[in-house]
Parts: structure tokens; sequence; C-alpha cells
């Protein structure tokens, strides 16, 4: 069966294991069932996800004009301590950083190959999670916007990681956590603008993923270098499809490329 479309990331379902959906324009494949089948990718061109037009992707599947001009793409996207929603200050659009940063978010430990802190929007818990590929998380404080969330990143990351090695992550050589007591050690740290917002009852999710084997050894698939690959599905974990000779394939890291997928 042949499926064809733009590349996105996968949507999540919180299940176990976790849930995965491939999603085009006008049709949907449910990835769990394929592992143990033959994919063959190929690809055809490449898609902007904003303006939609095949111009060569820049950034988080945007092509070099719209990622400088999105507000979708905004430096406080990956430094949330820049957001100036609350001073009522636009970046690029105020209308649209007021819905995105005017909200709960959460600063969170995840332990993915590490045990590193990060942000979310409330309502992306646990998706963040399983988008990082992490096995255990837990939530420290809820504010009531993202840049409350990113002056306590800036604080805690000078005493924790905030980045995650993916190939620790995919090759699943990780180490369980005692991240209830890394909240506690990590608690005096936190500013004192968000002292209050500390949450001390949370208790540690678990995350499991589907996989039959992980390789000891991975290399990563540039489908727009090669233009097509064959392999038998083995894994999903985070946004990555393992595959069983050891390729993997960062299917968020390679949105705007439209691609074939056969089943076979």
């Amino acid at each position: 069966m042949l499926f064809e479309g733009v590349l996105r990331k996968m949507r999540t379902e919180f299940e176990d294991p976790i849930q995965y959906f491939l999603e085009f324009e006008s049709d949907f494949l449910h990835m769990n069932p394929l592992l143990g089948k033959t994919l063959h990718l190929n690809f055809v061109k490449t898609q902007c996800l904003n303006c939609g037009n095949d111009r060569p992707i820049y950034r988080q599947g945007f092509c070099r004009s719209c990622f400088f001009d999105s507000p979708a793409t905004g430096d406080w996207i990956m430094r949330p301590e820049l957001s100036t929603a609350h001073l009522d200050q636009a970046d690029r659009d105020l209308d649209y950083e007021k819905r995105a940063q005017l909200q709960p978010h959460i600063v969170y430990l995840a332990n993915s190959s590490n045990v590193k802190v990060g942000v979310t929007r409330k309502s992306q818990i646990p998706t963040r999670w399983i988008d990082q590929g992490a096995h255990e998380a837990i939530e420290i404080v809820e504010v009531p916007n993202r840049y409350l969330a990113g002056i306590t990143e800036v604080a805690l990351k000078a005493h924790v990681a905030d980045k995650t090695n993916w190939r620790k992550m995919v090759t699943n050589t990780i180490e369980d956590a005692d991240l209830k007591a890394w909240r506690e050690k990590l608690r005096e740290f936190i500013p004192e603008e968000t002292q209050s917002y500390f949450l001390a009852d949370r208790d540690e999710t678990q995350l499991h993923f589907p996989a039959k084997t992980y390789a000891p050894k991975i290399k990563s698939l540039n489908l727009e270098k090669t233009g097509n690959y064959q392999g038998v599905l083995q894994g999903i974990k985070g946004q990555y499809l393992l595959f069983e000779d050891g390729h993997v394939f960062n299917v968020r890291a390679n949105e705007g490329l439209y691609v074939g997928l056969d089943i076979g």
C-alpha cells in the first residue's frame, strides 16, 4: 500500500506502549502494526510547512523566508526566557504570541539518555516527553506563562543538563534515575519568582515505547541525500523510526520532505 505526502512529526497517544500515527493531508497511518514489516521510503520533493512551496527546507520544516518571518519560529520557541507577550510586547505577531505564551507552562525533568530539564506548555504533557524519547519524567513547577518557565529553566540548567544524547536514546542506553530526589535537589535553585509554583506532590510518569529490538550501532538516514531507502521497521522511539540494519530516521527533523511510503 502506497502513502504519499509531506512529513510532519508523528502524532502520538499515551498508551502502553506509546501509539504512533504518521499523518498526511488526506490520510494517516498507524505505525505500531508495521513493526517487523519492510518499509520503502522515497524522497519526492521538499514542501515548506508554512507557504507550501517547493523550496529547500531551512529549519523546522520551513523554507528560509518563512523561518525568519513566521511567528511560529521566533527565538522564544527555543529560548522561552525571551518571551515578551506578558509585557504586551510583540516579537513577530503579538496575537499569536499571546495565545502561545500566556497559558500554563510546565518545567520538568525527563530522562531520555540522562536527566535533563525542559519547558513545555501544560497541554503538551506528556506529548513533549514522548517526542523526546523519555522513559521517565516528572513535573517541577507549573507557571502561568512561558517567560516564567523560561527563567526557571535557565536557573536550573546551571545544575542539570538541558540536552538529550539522541544516540544513547535511540540505542536504549538508559539508566533509571530517582526524579523525585532530583527535583528536591534542584528546588533551592528555582528563582524567587517561581518558588511558589513548585510541584511537590507529582509522581514520576513512566513511558514505554514500541520496539522489538534496539540496534547497538546506528546510522542516521538522510533521505534527501540517498533518494530512497528500504528497511525492516524494528521500533519507534521519540520521533525516530528504528530499522533492523541500524538506520534511524528522525521524522521531526525531516518535516517538510514530501515522500512516498510503501509497505511490503
